[in-house]
Parts: C-alpha cells; sequence; structure tokens
C-alpha cells in the first residue's frame, strides 16, 4: 500500500485515518522514505508512541519538532524555545513558565474564559448563521492575551496576525508575520522589564531559573521569553481552535451525545472534554532524533534517524480504546496523547480544558440547536489538523 504522509493535500478530508489504521495494524513501526529528505520512521501505536515520549535521552526535541523543519530556524532557537529544548535547559525553563500558568497564579482563568465564551456566543446569537472555527478561534487568543497583559484593543490584532503565520497564502507573507509577532513580543517583554504588572509576561520577566553550575539562578534572556510567548499563544490558538470546531462537528454527526451533552451538563464534561480531545487531535504528529541506537517494537533506530510519533494514530489505537471509530461523550479511561507525554506535556494542557470545557458549557445553556449549513473545511496539514470553516445556524435557548 502507498502511503505518503508528508503529502499534505491528503490531510485536506478525514481519508488519513485509513492510512493510519493500515500502518497501526500492517507496519507500526513504518520506514518512510522522502523525496527531497533522507526519511525518517513513522510510529503510529499508542505504547510505541509513548515509550518515544517518554525516553527523551534517545529521542530528542533540540533539533526539531516537526516534519519539514527549518533547520536554521530551529538552530536559533534551540535549548531556548520549550519545544525544541531537552533537559536539563526544557527543565529549568518549564519552571519558570509553568507556574506562569499555575492556578496560584492565574485564579480567575475561569471567570476570564466565562467571560470571553459569553460575549464572542451572544455575538454569534445575534447574527445566527456563523462559522463557528471563527468564534472559536477567537476563545483562546483573547484568553491568552488577557493573560499576557496584552491591551484589549489589540487581541484581534494579534491573533490575526498569529493565524497569517501559520496559514498566509505563501512563505513571504507567513513569515513577515511571524516578524510582526516577535517585534510586538519583543516590545512588550522590554516595557515588562521596566514596568511589571500583575500578568504572564511581567512574571516570566523577573522569574529566574537555574544554571548548569549548582546553585547559580538567572534572569530568562529576552530571547527566551519572546519565542516561549510566541510558542504559548501559537499552542493555545491550534489546539482549542480546532477541538471546539471539531467538538461542534462532532455533536452534529452525533445527535445523540449532543442530547447527552444538554441532558447530563456539567456532571459529564470531565469525560467528555477528553473525548474531544481524543477526537479531534490538533497536532497530529511530532518529530524526534536518535542521539544513540534504539529498538521500538523490534525495529533497529539508527543513531541520527528521524522519528515521528502519529497522535492521531495512537488515539485511535484498537489496542488502548475500545471502539476507538465511536465518539463517545463518556468513555473512561481515556489515556489519549493529544497533549503529547512525558517532559514534553502540554505546557498549556490545563487552560486548553478549561477553555474547552467552558465553551462546551456556554453553548449547552445558550443554544437550543444547531443546524449545519455547509461542508466542512479542513486545515491541509500533517502537522496541525482540524475542521478551519464550518457554517452553522444557531437556534437561542428559550
Amino acid at each position: 500500500m502507498l502511503i505518503d504522509l508528508t503529502d499534505q493535500k491528503a490531510f485536506s478530508g478525514t481519508g488519513f485515518w485509513q492510512d493510519l489504521a493500515w500502518l497501526r495494524e500492517n507496519d507500526p513501526v513504518h520506514w518512510h522514505p522522502e523525496l527531497d529528505g533522507p526519511g525518517f520512521w513513522a510510529v503510529t501505536r499508542y505504547e510505541d508512541a509513548l515509550g518515544v515520549y517518554h525516553d527523551w535521552e534517545t529521542f530528542s526535541s533540540r533539533n526539531g519538532m516537526r516534519l519539514e523543519t527549518n533547520p536554521a530556524a530551529v538552530a536559533a532557537v534551540t535549548q531556548r524555545m520549550l519545544i525544541v529544548s531537552d533537559p536539563p535547559d526544557h527543565s529549568q525553563l518549564k519552571r519558570v513558565l509553568a507556574k506562569g500558568f499555575s492556578p496560584a497564579e492565574i485564579p480567575h482563568a475561569e471567570d476570564l474564559i466565562r467571560r470571553v465564551v459569553r460575549e464572542l456566543l451572544a455575538e454569534a446569537l445575534r447574527d445566527r448563521e456563523i462559522d463557528i472555527v471563527d468564534l472559536a478561534r477567537r476563545v483562546p487568543t483573547r484568553v491568552v492575551c488577557a493573560l499576557m497583559g496584552v491591551p484589549r484593543e489589540e487581541w484581534d490584532w494579534l491573533g490575526g496576525t498569529m493565524n497569517a503565520a501559520f496559514e498566509g497564502e505563501d512563505e513571504q507573507s507567513r513569515l513577515a508575520a511571524h516578524a510582526e509577532i516577535f517585534l510586538y513580543f519583543s516590545e512588550l517583554v522590554t516595557e515588562r522589564r521596566a514596568s511589571p504588572g500583575d500578568d504572564f509576561v511581567s512574571r516570566i520577566a523577573h522569574d529566574r531559573r537555574a544554571t548548569s553550575v549548582p546553585g547559580e539562578t538567572r534572569l530568562l534572556s529576552d530571547e527566551e521569553i519572546v519565542v516561549n510567548c510566541n510558542g504559548v499563544l501559537a499552542g493555545g490558538n491550534e489546539t482549542t481552535r480546532y477541538s471546539a470546531g471539531g467538538a461542534v462537528l462532532a455533536l452534529l454527526e452525533n445527535p445523540s451525545q449532543w442530547e447527552k451533552l444538554r441532558t447530563e451538563g456539567r456532571s459529564i464534561l470531565p469525560t467528555a472534554i477528553e473525548e474531544v480531545l481524543r477526537w479531534t487531535t490538533p497536532g497530529v504528529h511530532v518529530l524526534r532524533t536518535a542521539t544513540r541506537p534504539a529498538r521500538i517494537a523490534g525495529t533497529d533506530i539508527a543513531e541520527g534517524d528521524r522519528v515521528t510519533v502519529w497522535n492521531v494514530s495512537a488515539n485511535r489505537d484498537e489496542a488502548v480504546f475500545t471502539d476507538p471509530e465511536r465518539f463517545d461523550l463518556a468513555r473512561t479511561p481515556n489515556k489519549h496523547l493529544s497533549f503529547g507525554g512525558g517532559r514534553h506535556q502540554c505546557l498549556g494542557a490545563r487552560l486548553a480544558r478549561l477553555e474547552l470545557s467552558v465553551f462546551l458549557e456556554e453553548l449547552v445553556a445558550g443554544v437550543d440547536s444547531i443546524e449545519q449549513t455547509g461542508e466542512p473545511d479542513y486545515t491541509a496539514s500533517n502537522f496541525t489538523w482540524g475542521v478551519r470553516h464550518l457554517p452553522v445556524r444557531l437556534t437561542p435557548a428559550r
């Protein structure tokens, strides 16, 4: 069977699920050649994926965390940007960044998310016919911007620029958008160093990280703050947008689950959000590089080989998830890999879960029915994937 996981067009719909199912069954550690590259291993089963995530000493992140990585761009930020770092730098950076998102530092997070969702949903209910993904896209952008202390009038501009950085029509426009974001955060860091406030950027600008010298600490550099603020905003935008948009589509396709959500309300939200995350899996794959010879499920991996973990496949592994092609809001257990695993468990996982939970709760409270008015459109990407457009008609709750 000919399978090309580098063909972005193959991810413009849902047909790739069948290819991944075939790999799980027949070739779970698959050598994948590339036309313009050295090739890579594709790991598609859950337990093998989990093993790669947990063995950071063998499977390194510092050479890039996705296929089609620009080596020069990665080299410029490796061991300074969390997602392309290994311990000890990764551990030292994450300790500071994670503290900025801890419940103790942002106890008002749920209230903030609820205000944002209610404002956007009220606007949507006035219009009735909307693109639900456009609503979902603005939730994480506004929440993260608020937590970072970005002025209210700049939230939508920053969110739009972030979208252009990843979905611009050509490489030049995407690079220009990235440059604007880096410049924006550079200026914001300078401002918060001089005049700190009660926000995420101010906290990490004045917190200290450990160094390679025992007992020694230092402030994070401007570069470390800027590249990780960019990572936080990008990660939050992709995960919540695609999971919330995908949740609405799944509920439309499975009306019994919409009724279950309406009937059971808050009591089913804990399992519902995990199933939505498993079902949608916005982060399609991650890349690691072998630092030494290894074996995965009996397959020899050479030092220097690139190894990709396909989260979208692991989350539908029949050996782990009963009837994985069924969308079940009550599914338990549900230890999906939508936020990765091991030391690289997503920094914003708690915030993303909270955003998704509030989104679903407010949707049920404010909307009586949802009618699909057009076909869904998907992002053609083998890295971050989901519903890009989903036109619907909302009927307000009576």
